[in-house]
C-alpha cells in the first residue's frame, strides 16, 4: 500500500511573510479576494495588516466575518452566500482554526454544490474538485489548519463537532507570518501551542504513521519544546519559533492522522465551548500513560526531542515516565490546567465517551480502545 503526502504548493515563512500576498495573488491571476476572518481579530486590527497589502496593490476584497470559536454550520452556509454574490475568485482565511475551517468549508462546498447540505462533508466527504483557492495566514502558533487536508465543524442540532477529512480543501498558499500572531495574549499563545505539541506527538505514535511523518513530527517537538515557554513571555524569537514548529507538526499530522487525544478534545469544546487546545492540553499527558504499551521505542525519542538527558542509559519504563513527565511540565509551565474538574460534568460522560469513541480521529489511536476505556480516561479528570 502506497503512503499518501499532500503539502502546499507553496509557503512563505517569516517576518512579512504576509507581503507576499499580492504578489502570489497577481501570479495565479486572481481578481478579487473572499476574506474570511472573525471579529475580533477585525476589531483589533490584526486583519487590517493582510488588507493594507490588497489595498496597497490595488486588489479588490470583500470581509466576511460570521465565524465563531467553533465555527458552526450556519456560520458556512452563510459564508457559501456570501462568496457567491461577492463575485470573489479566492478565498484569503485569516486567524486560527476557526476561519480557516471555516474557509474551507465554504470552498469546498461552492466547487462541489452537490455538497451543500454541510453535514454531508463528515468523515472523508468524496468530492471531485479543488475548493475555491485558499490563501491561509494563521494569527494563532497552533493549529497548522493553513496546511492540514482537515476542518472541523461544529452541529449543534447533534451537539457536535465534525471532522472533515478532504484532500481538496488544502489551501493553496500558506503565508506563516510571526508578526501576525505578536498580539496572541499568553494564555492563548499558550493552548494553541500545547495544541501544536499534541499534534506533533499524536501524529508520530498514531497508527497512520511512518518514516516521512515521523520527520516533521519529532522536528516539531524538538521545536515547540525549545520555544514555547519563551513564546509564552512574549519574546518574538520564541513566537517565531512557535510559528514555524507548529506548521512542521500540521505537516505531519495531516497525512498520518490523531488519535483519542483529539477525540476526547472535540466533544468538550461541542459540549462546553472548551477551546480547543487547552482540552488536549489537559487530556494529553493522561492518553500518553494510556498508550505508552502500544509505543515502542517511540517515547524515547519523543524525551528526547522535548529536551530530556541521559534517555539512552534509561529503561523502557523509564523513558516512557520521561516523556510524559516533561510534557506535563510544560504544561504546568505555561499555565494550563491539570485536570478537567472545573469543565466536565460527570453525568455528561456517557455521551461524551460515544461522542469521542465515535469521532474521526480514533481509528488512529495506537491502542485499540472501547467506550469503557474512554468514559475511564474522562472520569481520572475530573
Amino acid at each position: 500500500m502506497a503512503n499518501r503526502f499532500i503539502l502546499n504548493e507553496t509557503s512563505y515563512h517569516g517576518a512579512g511573510a504576509i507581503n507576499s500576498i499580492a504578489d502570489e495573488a497577481k501570479a495565479r491571476g486572481f481578481q478579487k479576494a473572499f476574506v474570511c476572518s472573525d471579529p475580533d481579530l477585525i476589531k483589533f486590527g490584526v486583519t487590517k495588516k493582510v488588507l493594507d497589502v490588497l489595498e496597497g496593490a490595488g486588489l479588490p476584497y470583500e470581509v466576511y466575518s460570521n465565524i465563531k470559536a467553533n465555527p458552526t454550520i450556519e456560520n458556512v452556509q452563510t459564508g457559501v452566500t456570501a462568496l457567491k454574490e461577492s463575485g470573489a475568485d479566492y478565498i484569503i482565511a485569516i486567524g486560527g482554526g476557526s476561519s480557516m475551517d471555516t474557509a474551507k468549508a465554504i470552498g469546498i462546498i461552492t466547487t462541489n454544490p452537490e455538497f451543500s447540505d454541510v453535514k454531508s462533508l463528515e468523515g472523508v466527504a468524496p468530492t471531485k474538485n479543488p475548493a475555491t483557492p485558499i490563501f491561509a495566514v494563521p494569527t494563532t502558533a497552533g493549529t497548522a489548519a493553513e496546511v492540514t487536508i482537515n476542518y472541523v465543524i461544529t452541529d449543534p442540532e447533534r451537539n457536535c463537532k465534525m471532522v472533515c477529512v478532504d484532500p481538496h480543501d488544502i489551501p493553496v498558499a500558506a503565508f506563516v507570518d510571526p508578526d501576525m500572531m505578536a498580539t496572541m495574549p499568553p494564555s492563548l499563545t499558550a493552548s494553541t501551542g500545547m495544541d501544536a505539541l499534541t499534534h506533533a506527538i499524536e501524529g508520530y505514535i498514531t497508527a497512520g504513521a511512518w518514516e516521512l511523518s515521523d520527520m516533521f513530527h519529532i522536528k516539531a517537538i524538538e521545536i515547540i519544546a525549545k520555544n514555547l515557554r519563551a513564546a509564552v513571555k512574549g519574546d518574538a524569537k520564541g513566537m517565531e519559533g512557535m510559528a514555524l514548529g507548529q506548521y512542521v507538526a500540521g505537516m505531519g499530522f495531516s497525512n498520518a492522522g490523531l488519535g483519542i487525544v483529539h477525540s476526547m478534545a472535540h466533544p468538550l469544546g461541542a459540549v462546553y465551548d472548551t477551546p480547543h487546545g487547552i482540552a488536549n492540553a489537559i487530556i494529553l499527558p493522561t492518553v500518553m500513560e494510556y498508550n505508552a504499551e502500544s509505543t515502542g521505542e517511540k517515547y524515547r525519542e519523543i524525551a528526547r526531542a522535548m529536551g530530556v538527558k541521559g534517555v539512552d542509559d534509561m529503561t523502557q519504563e523509564e523513558y516512557r515516565k520521561a516523556a510524559i513527565d516533561a510534557v506535563k511540565q510544560l504544561s504546568t509551565d505555561v499555565g494550563i490546567p491539570t485536570d478537567l474538574k472545573n469543565i466536565v460534568k460527570a453525568e455528561d460522560i456517557p455521551f461524551l465517551a460515544q461522542s469521542a469513541y465515535d469521532d474521526a480521529c480514533r481509528p488512529g489511536n495506537p491502542r485499540e480502545t472501547s467506550v469503557e476505556d474512554i468514559t475511564k480516561l474522562y472520569e481520572s479528570l475530573i
